[in-house]
């Protein structure tokens, strides 16, 4: 066994790609702050249409964050007290919690093994007279199978509202993530693929009325007209104009971006392959429509994960556990969700899934040194 090593490999850093482009980055956030003008104005217009034009979304609503879309999208949407929102039992807390704050009750169903998203046939399962909605989540690399759900929402006339906030640059046969149901969501947070230098996010839809009511939810329940009456009770969720300037500089390199990151996990994909079955690496699940992999997260599964994690973490590499626990099993969700299905493979993946590094500033050289030292734990440890 190496000793530990000072050579740290964060798991995410956007360090260098600032410090490149510098000049061009000071230059597009003062046009900002020589305005004056830093809550949600122009920039942020701006924005709202970039993304609209990468996505082919008709409308798009800057918001403050991730989780205030989810949530505005369910209240535009209608869902609320006494309502019933299927969401997989694996996956981040806001798309659980969204739920619970609009009033509405989250139905934890299972998902299907390796692309950690709704199972059908289980939502199918889960559908009962209360269900309003299904919220897919799109995880890690690809797509929830939005065929089958679709098939399953229309079956039971129930609105599809997607959890897409990993999702940016995700299709399936050419139709963007958050663009297959009612609407969808998009999240900045600095991590993602297209991330903020703190917290934004984005509701797309097609839906006008929907889209309406998101803008006048995102300002305090105020219309459009900027009167000083207050139609109903909202939220000040307004994305400011520093962070949509951001994430303006920030998309004129996001293909070349998603290009490095399949570079990274076609090297961690070599590597690694050649542990199996210790480590299973990340797969494009068999889908009826064409689709494609974009990695935000290098997820892979493996034994002895925990003893994993802490060796890496004392040679210094950072790692990110998705997810400790399925949501079945959080303290404030036992009591206020429905689980009326066991959730097995969401389950193993809590006990066996492992992110690491992956962002376009990762070197080659860094991706070795990951793999390197997984290596070598698997020979302490055979």
């Amino acid at each position: 066994m190496s000793a530990p090593t000072t050579t740290a490999v964060p798991f995410f850093s956007g360090a260098a790609s600032i410090r490149r482009d510098w000049t061009g980055l000071e230059a597009t956030l003062r046009k900002v702050t020589d305005t004056g003008r830093f809550t949600f104005g122009p920039v942020g217009e701006e924005l709202e249409r970039a993304i609209a034009e990468r996505t082919g979304a008709r409308h798009t609503v800057a918001v403050n964050n991730g989780t205030d879309a989810l949530i505005i999208m369910l209240r535009a949407a209608g869902i609320g007290p006494g309502d019933e929102v299927i969401v997989p039992a694996y996956t981040f807390f806001a798309s659980a919690s969204s739920v619970l704050h609009v009033g509405a009750k989250p139905v934890l169903v299972d998902i299907q093994p390796g692309s950690y998203a709704l199972d059908p046939e289980r939502v199918r399962a889960a559908v009962t007279d209360r269900t309003r909605a299904i919220m897919p989540v799109h995880l890690f690399t690809q797509m929830a199978d939005m065929v089958a759900l679709r098939e399953v929402a229309d079956e039971h006339g129930l609105q599809l509202l997607e959890d897409s906030a990993e999702g940016i640059g995700m299709h399936i046969d050419g139709r963007h993530a958050g663009r297959w149901g009612r609407a969808g969501v998009l999240s900045f947070f600095p991590t993602k693929t297209l991330g903020a230098l703190g917290d934004a996010g984005m509701l797309l839809t097609d839906d006008e009325e929907l889209a309406r009511t998101a803008r006048q939810l995102r300002c305090h329940g105020q219309p459009s007209d900027g009167s000083y009456e207050y139609l109903e009770l909202g939220y000040n969720s307004r994305c400011d104009e520093l962070q949509a300037a951001f994430l303006l500089w920030r998309l004129q390199t996001l293909d070349a971006e998603i290009v490095r990151r399949a570079e990274v996990a076609a090297r961690y994909d070599q590597r690694l392959g050649e542990l199996a079955p210790l480590v299973r690496t990340p797969w494009l699940a068999p889908a009826r429509r064409q689709s494609n992999l974009v990695y935000y997260v290098y997820l892979i599964e493996c034994e002895r994960r925990d003893e994993l994690v802490a060796y890496l973490t004392t040679h210094g590499v950072g790692t990110e556990v998705y997810y400790p626990r399925p949501l079945t099993e959080q303290p404030c969700l036992t009591t206020r969700a429905g689980v009326d299905q066991p959730v097995p493979v969401a389950k193993a993946a809590s006990q066996r899934a492992v992110g690491l590094p992956m962002y376009p500033d990762l070197t080659d050289e860094q991706v070795d040194r990951v793999c390197d030292l997984i290596h070598e734990f698997y020979r302490e440890h055979a």
